[in-house]
């Protein structure tokens, strides 16, 4: 097998090479080639010692000198070369006790997690497979280098990254590797918040979102996200709906369009409904209120998870608006209204409601649809007419205001928003001339 390395990383392994040393492209980047897919990064593993692979190159950064990892510049790119090792024992369940360097690539990737990232590859040696990891390419398996236990007993976040991968390459966890996450699934516990996040992020954004029914299954989720375990046990009797809340979450994620935001939005947008689950004399449940709760349960959630600031704005907003358009007969005036609310995340929305209404019943189906394509073409002709549906576009501005005499402070905020109001009821308006005449009647009511 011959895998295509870049000319970087290609220039970094003759160079180690001809010093007398052994170098390989190993982990992920061998079986993402393997596989036909572009690789993220190129990691290369090498016998030589960290200040022998300084010393070969001119420029370095000690990204982890202290666990054998020299970052090789070349360009604008930084390539990790790492000694061969073995981990020691790892006492906080997160970073081993001791590394100590080896001679022997063998050693270094028996303290690999998985068999898939357990291969190494030059054009010298060809590959170098020593644990079966083509075979489980093949077979579509996620199996561990060695027990499984042992494996997660050294670093508990290789349980959820077990559980990412098989959403990203769409595989199955091997029965040991099964087994051995819902015996030890509570340890994931001391893991950082940082980590775990990455983890899901990643899993999330893959091609099988949906795989995240196995961190529940496992025991993983009961660990960072109690709240969806919750939903997972939290039945929907109505006629708008197929699914429990947890199920209905998973499938809203699964039909999705793949981004970031949308994707954190449909896992959470229904998280409020075991909070404000009712059941009527017929036995309907109801959720009133869930978006407004789930916006505000949303957020704590996101900032367990560390995630950032503008992040959480925008997951938090869409959640609460997620049923802006239910019930709502469609009118420019209406689209309007709504990108004012949601600004620059209006089409994530419309997003947001497709995948919605897609992993509801089909009861109405095409009703519910007709009514958000008509929402989308109304949203095309604001936006190809360029109408106004924000302060920063309105024809006026506070300096224009404050030359009528208008002070500065609330009041003048308040009249920018009459203005606007206007203009999202009748976009004809839009006038510097016509909202300077408009101000100025406002002004003596404030």
């Amino acid at each position: 097998m011959n895998i295509n390395i870049p000319e970087d990383v290609n220039y970094i392994l003759e160079k180690i090479f001809d010093a007398g040393f052994d170098a390989y492209i190993v982990g992920g980047c061998v079986r993402d080639s393997v596989l036909g897919k572009e690789p993220d990064d190129w990691d290369i593993t090498t016998n030589a010692l960290p200040l022998q692979v300084k010393d070969l190159f001119r420029r370095t950064v000690d990204t982890g000198l202290q666990h054998g990892t020299i970052t090789v510049m070349r360009g604008n790119t930084g390539y990790e070369v790492t000694t061969y090792r073995t981990d020691g024992v790892y006492s906080d369940g997160r970073h081993p006790d001791k590394v100590t360097f080896v001679p022997s690539l063998e050693e270094d990737l028996k303290r690999r997690d998985f068999t898939i990232n357990a291969m190494a590859y030059n054009s010298r040696a060809g590959l170098i497979d020593l644990f079966g990891g083509m075979q489980d390419l093949k077979d579509g398996i996620i199996r561990c280098v060695g027990k499984a236990e042992e494996r997660f007993s050294e670093d508990a976040l290789r349980m959820l990254r077990a559980v990412r991968f098989a959403a990203k390459l769409g595989y199955v966890l091997d029965t040991d590797v099964y087994d051995s996450i819902r015996k030890r699934a509570e340890t994931l516990s001391v893991v950082s918040a940082e980590r775990i996040t990455t983890e899901l992020i990643k899993l999330l954004t893959s091609d099988h979102p949906e795989m995240i029914r196995l961190a529940y299954e496992t025991g993983l989720t009961a660990v960072f996200f109690p709240e969806f375990d919750k939903a997972m046990t939290t039945e929907q009797n109505h006629p708008h709906h197929m699914y429990g809340v947890g199920d209905h979450l998973i499938e809203s994620v699964r039909i999705s369009q793949n981004d970031r935001i949308i994707r954190l939005t449909m896992l959470l947008h229904d998280i409020a409904k075991p909070e404000t689950l009712t059941i009527d004399t017929e036995g309907i449940t109801h959720f009133y209120g869930h978006a407004t709760l789930g916006a505000e349960m949303a957020e704590k959630i996101l900032r367990r998870w560390k995630l950032d600031n503008d992040t959480i704005r925008r997951v938090c907003r869409l959640i609460k608006y997620h049923d802006l358009g239910k019930g709502v007969p469609c009118s420019p005036k209406a689209v309007r209204k709504g990108v004012r609310l949601m600004e620059e995340d209006f089409p994530l929305l419309l997003e947001v409601e497709r995948a919605d209404i897609l992993a509801q019943s089909t009861y109405m189906r095409e009703e519910k649809l007709a009514t958000l394509e008509q929402f989308s073409s109304e949203y095309e002709i604001i936006l190809k007419e360029k109408q106004c549906c924000s302060l920063k576009d309105l024809a006026v501005n506070g300096k224009d205001l404050m030359a009528l005499g208008i002070n500065p402070g609330p009041g003048l905020g308040k009249i920018l928003g009459a203005l606007l109001d206007k203009v999202i009821d009748d976009p004809s308006l839009n006038e510097k001339e016509i909202l300077l005449k408009a101000a100025g009647e406002m002004k003596d009511e404030i």
